[in-house]
């Protein structure tokens, strides 16, 4: 899964063909037009108050007019952490949206975008070229605690989790074990081969309720990622305080168990249509498994992380927008094309159910 995703000479992320949008593979809230931005920069902006000045019993639209800059230094900055940026177009988005309409705080803002791949930091340099003041970039968020020692911000992604490599778990019924699923070259095509324990036993099995155990049907396949559960612990690690945040497809540990999912989430995209065949053409699809939330929660409250309710896309967004709404002459207006750019993002057929958020805060 890694090798078909990121591989820097055909990995799917990699090619130079856009694969999100109307022409590509799939949609994203960001591929659905600027709204999804704008939303999150009024958030972040209301975030960043806080962190930069302090509570106050100002209302938000008189913050700036009573001179934030004059309550800050000059090296008071909030960074703004993306991971996952693909080509740069919610970065640009955000800083287009806090440059127009909060300015004050745009003069407060580091924009880091964690980025290991050389050819997609150059969609992304070419996409902020006019914000190129304001972005730094970084192989890990490793290298931006390095850089950053007392961190203050928001670190966010959007749909990145669920395309981290998964490990393919089966569930033998009669040896009551769990064993895992790995691939294989035979007669020119990829397939599925169960592995044997000595290559297995390294990978945490899935903990679920001995009665579920009992009942669990033989084959019964589900996904394991450790990587998210490490990336998500190593960001609560460098943030000293601020905000964690993620959108995402995803389930609860025990909703990976309803009957309906006796294959796992594991599935591919292209041309958008769905494919469970995910080994056929690697590098020509997508690849993806919901995201474990369970899993990545207890990873950000182990480190000390407090964790917000969970929300859907929707009812996150439209939130939001409630308070967007209320101050029109600082905040905007929407044309009708941006009405319908956010009933796209809430529509429960759309985006709004199907997506997930997790919120962590120290």
């Amino acid at each position: 899964m890694e090798l078909a995703l990121y591989c820097p000479d055909t990995g799917f992320y990699e090619t130079d063909d856009d694969t999100i949008g109307r022409p590509g593979d799939f949609y994203t809230s960001v591929s659905v037009g600027s709204v999804f931005g704008e939303l999150l920069a009024l958030q972040f902006a209301e975030w960043m108050v806080q962190y930069l000045i302090g509570p106050t019993t100002l209302p938000l639209n008189q913050i700036g007019k009573t001179g934030l800059g004059s309550q800050t230094t000059a090296d008071n900055k909030c960074l703004l952490i993306e991971a996952g940026a693909h080509d740069g177009q919610l970065a640009r988005d955000i800083l287009t949206w806090l440059r127009g309409r909060r300015p004050e705080l745009f003069t407060q803002v580091e924009y880091w975008i964690i980025e290991p791949s050389i050819r997609r930091r150059q969609w992304q340099s070419a996409t902020l070229v006019e914000f190129s003041q304001h972005i730094r970039w970084a192989d890990s968020l490793a290298m931006v605690g390095q850089a950053k020692p007392s961190l203050t911000g928001i670190i966010f992604a959007n749909e990145l989790l669920d395309a981290m490599p998964v490990h393919r778990m089966g569930w033998d019924a009669y040896r009551q074990v769990w064993f895992e699923w790995g691939v294989a070259w035979k007669d020119d095509e990829y397939s599925w081969v169960r592995l044997p324990p000595a290559q297995t036993k390294l990978i945490i099995p899935p903990r679920i309720a001995p009665e579920l155990i009992k009942v669990l049907p033989d084959g019964f396949t589900t996904e394991i990622c450790p990587m998210a559960a490490k990336w998500w612990g190593d960001a609560a690690g460098v943030l000293q305080r601020g905000k964690l945040l993620t959108f995402d497809y995803g389930l609860e540990s025990e909703e990976f168990f309803a009957p309906h999912r006796t294959k796992g989430t594991l599935r591919a995209y292209r041309n958008h249509q769905q494919s469970n065949d995910v080994l056929a053409d690697p590098g020509q699809q997508d690849i993806t498994a919901h995201v474990n939330f369970s899993m990545i929660r207890n990873a950000g409250e182990a480190a000390g992380l407090r964790t917000a309710p969970s929300a859907t896309q929707a009812a996150f967004l439209t939130g939001i927008a409630e308070r967007f709404w209320q101050d029109p002459a600082r905040n905007g207006t929407w044309t009708a094309k941006q009405s319908r750019e956010f009933q796209t993002l809430i529509h429960p057929q759309h985006l709004g159910r199907a997506f997930r958020v997790l919120l962590q805060a120290r």
